[in-house]
């Protein structure tokens, strides 16, 4: 698996995300040099779990879609004799 990189947008975003949570949620108080820390943690032991998911339900989905293509395809077999 490929690293997955985000814009500085993207993870400043995730990090406002998270400082957020944790202030209210569980009334921690950490810097933004520390959450990113705890980001990067995550995101390195426990993102491969979340990108597998997501593969497995986009497997599905192109699954169901191929099998409604194959049985369209079944629809409009000709009978031969």
């Amino acid at each position: 698996m490929s690293t997955i990189k985000f814009t500085a947008q993207q993870k400043e975003s995730m990090v406002q995300k998270l400082q957020t949570y944790l202030e209210q949620e569980l009334e921690l108080d950490i810097g933004q040099f520390d959450t990113e820390f705890l980001l990067d943690f995550v995101a390195t032991e426990l993102g491969a779990y979340y990108y597998n998911r997501g593969l497995h339900d986009a497997r599905a989905i192109f699954e169901e879609r191929l099998n409604t293509i194959d049985d369209d395809i079944y629809a409009i077999e000709k009978e031969t004799r």
